[in-house]
């Protein structure tokens, strides 16, 4: 189950500034506390949350998604919980990794991390100046700036790692200094008990607490559109996941990931997908086209989330849902569509986009349950959701 947390339907957020409305975000914590409990019952296996900041308009409130995680953990048994993603650049990479251990040991052992790049400069630009002034790239950038976002996102990624697995940390990178040349620390209960101090000078750091899972959480990428990034992620041994592209783009993709890691084809691979199922078919489409449909042309279009869908030679669009870029009808048409989809591109995951809020609470609740008890069970070679120890 994966959210971008919607405050208001989609007549709230036409009225203007939904975001900052209390009462819609009191009504958003309960809708998604039904959904995520119905989702734990059902045996779906994990809730993802994204990190975004300053949304006045109402979409993708989400600023802290471990507090998010840490919240659906405590109204939950079995699901794990886990960031799509949280936006490193933008991030103290100690404190991340120090956040994600503690929400590891808090949901025993339950959590995920995602890391994402950053592509909204109204808060990336704010957010990261402490970062040597980084800032947000969209999809399509392919720049300096793109190329310093980078840079600031991989320097983040390896103190993270070297957080969780390692005692002390000692790194001094273009970014950030771990720990800061010169640092003077004089404590005998130090020298006694702990590490780290060579004369009187901080000389490495021992971030705690580590994580629950050894030798760290699972990790994701989310919206890898690129062959350098999915190529990265094989490299670092890290879950791609794919936004809707044409088929050609999303298959180039998982055959670089496949080479690149040397894993079986799909294998390591994430798919995002719109999934709606109702009674009908009309009346599902009438779901879709309301709210997710709504949704991508208003916020994620404009972003550059739509220049992967066209041919890259022909320029031809494609065909939604005859092409499986969303998963969208009753319980029969979404099971073929599924079937096609993992038959043409066999990936490990899928991350059912839930839009809260823009399709309404009971129509989202009864989706929820068509797709885990009459969808999943007919679909040939997928496994059960819910094996805990899947992401392990």
């Amino acid at each position: 189950m994966f959210y971008l947390p919607t405050c208001g339907s989609r007549a709230d957020i036409e009225q203007g500034m939904a975001g900052v409305r209390t009462e819609l975000y009191q009504q958003m914590l309960r809708e998604l506390g039904e959904q995520i409990r119905l989702g734990d019952q059902l045996g779906y296996d994990s809730v993802s949350f994204t990190e975004h900041h300053f949304h006045v308009e109402g979409f993708e409130l989400s600023n802290n998604p471990v507090m998010l995680d840490l919240w659906a953990a405590m109204q939950t048994e079995r699901m794990r919980v886990g960031q799509l993603g949280i936006v490193l650049p933008a991030e103290n990479p100690i404190r991340v990794a120090e956040n994600i251990a503690m929400l590891d040991h808090m949901s025993g052992g339950r959590a995920y991390a995602g890391f994402a790049r950053g592509y909204q400069r109204r808060w990336v630009d704010t957010m990261a100046q402490h970062a040597h002034g980084i800032r947000g790239v969209q999809p399509h950038q392919h720049d300096a700036v793109d190329e310093a976002n980078r840079a600031a996102f991989e320097e983040c990624y390896r103190i993270v790692k070297a957080a969780w697995t390692q005692d002390l940390v000692s790194m001094q990178g273009d970014f950030w200094r771990v720990p800061v040349e010169g640092t003077p620390w004089q404590m005998e209960s130090t020298e006694l008990y702990g590490g780290g101090v060579e004369n009187g000078v901080v000389t490495a750091l021992g971030p705690v607490p580590k994580p629950l899972q050894r030798p760290h959480p699972p990790v994701f990428q989310p919206f890898a559109s690129s062959e350098r990034s999915v190529r990265w992620c094989a490299e670092e041994g890290i879950t791609a996941v794919l936004p809707p592209l044409h088929p050609v783009l999303e298959q180039r993709l998982v055959d670089v990931y496949a080479e690149t890691s040397g894993r079986a084809p799909g294998d390591g691979i994430g798919l995002l997908r719109d999934v709606v199922v109702a009674d009908t078919d009309d009346e599902a489409m009438a779901l879709w086209a309301e709210g997710p449909m709504f949704g991508f042309a208003s916020w994620f279009a404009p972003f550059g989330f739509d220049r992967g869908l066209p041919h890259p030679e022909t320029g031809e669009m494609p065909d939604f849902l005859a092409d499986h870029l969303a998963l969208v009808g009753s319980v029969d048409t979404v099971t073929r569509q599924l079937e096609g989809l993992l038959e043409r591109l066999p990936a490990r995951w899928i991350f059912a986009w839930e839009w809260n809020g823009l399709i309404p609470h009971r129509p989202l609740m009864r989706s929820i349950e068509l797709f885990a008890t009459e969808v999943a069970p007919r679909v040939g070679g997928l496994e059960a959701p819910g094996a805990v120890e899947a992401l392990a």
